[in-house]
């Protein structure tokens, strides 16, 4: 491995890190100057706990503390710019770039939980690092190396980032025109990809109700009158404050009141899946549902029934 180089356009080559002999070359006596428990750099989101050991004429020592999982950019990833972040707040005196420890807070009990690590640069600009490496750094050998305590969790001013609250699902309403234009695959014999603009509107203005086909499933009945169940099983959902867990379970069931068959309960019960339900995407097109929004367009069919992952705010 390879050390932090001097800065400047042609760096020389270094001893390489890690070694018992260069960090003996590097310990002092320093005192903890920075105790920072959510040091972030605006270039690039993401916390840690920063403890900065310095003293008069010695190389500053960085140990960063991070809990894996926290938002923004981990420790191990972000190290160039971390540490360019460190060395030009808080010590942009320096040619050098602090010595650079971090450590990754893992799961309770697992092994890299009581591992620190010496990360050594290939070379460096001004406040710029480059070409990390690492290698393991006990916490004896860190607490020798800066002559003081180095606390080993991650600070009592660590603020959590809040829990992100769960996409509501929400079965709604939707215009079949406004559906993307399918590329359905498997079926290419009833189902050629695509339903062209001029075709849609005028199966909108004439729709077709025809007898179902026997090519796929998708054309194996009439979505006019499924659809028209599922406006109605919506409406009753609604004012019954139906979970949308429980809305596939309330759909068979009204259609087994209506007398529905077959073919048109399984077609209702897949547009009130939560796994299997109609769902737009603006960039994909579909995340689900491809297949019968093509079929839909081609019987001209003009309202449906889709589900949208809503956030809470």
């Amino acid at each position: 491995m390879t050390d932090d180089l001097p800065a400047g356009p042609a760096p020389a080559p270094a001893p390489r890190s890690g070694g018992q002999d260069e960090l003996r070359a590097l310990a002092a006596p320093r005192r903890l100057s920075v105790d920072d428990h959510m040091f972030t750099d605006p270039a690039l989101p993401g916390t840690f706990r920063l403890q900065l050991f310095t003293a008069p004429g010695a190389r500053p020592v960085a140990v960063a503390t991070q809990i894996a999982g926290e938002e923004g950019m981990s420790l191990m990833n972000g190290v160039e710019t971390f540490a360019g972040a460190v060395w030009e707040k808080h010590c942009s005196d320096q040619d050098l770039p602090p010595v650079w420890v971090e450590r990754q807070l893992e799961l309770q009990g697992a092994l890299e939980e009581t591992r620190f690590r010496r990360v050594g640069f290939a070379g460096a600009d001004r406040y710029r690092p480059h070409g990390p490496s690492w290698s393991v750094i006990t916490h004896e050998q860190l607490q020798d190396l800066v002559g003081a305590t180095v606390a080993t969790d991650r600070g009592a001013g660590y603020v959590p980032r809040p829990a992100e609250p769960e996409p509501q699902l929400v079965f709604a309403e939707y215009a079949v025109i406004r559906l993307a234009r399918p590329e359905p695959f498997r079926e290419p014999a009833c189902m050629p990809a695509g339903v062209p603009w001029w075709r849609r509107w005028t199966r909108q203005v004439l729709p077709h109700r025809g007898d179902a086909r026997t090519c796929c499933w998708y054309h194996g009945g009439d979505w006019h009158a499924v659809n028209a169940m599922a406006l109605e099983v919506l409406e009753r959902a609604r004012a019954r404050s139906v979970d949308p867990d429980d809305m596939q379970e309330f759909a068979i069931a009204h259609a087994n009141a209506a007398g529905a068959s077959r073919w048109q309960t399984e077609a209702l019960a897949s547009l009130f899946s939560v796994s299997n339900a109609l769902q737009p995407a603006s960039q994909t097109g579909y995340i689900n549902g491809q297949h019968r929004a093509q079929a839909m367009l081609e019987a001209g069919v003009r309202r449906t029934v889709v589900l949208h992952h809503v956030d809470e705010t």
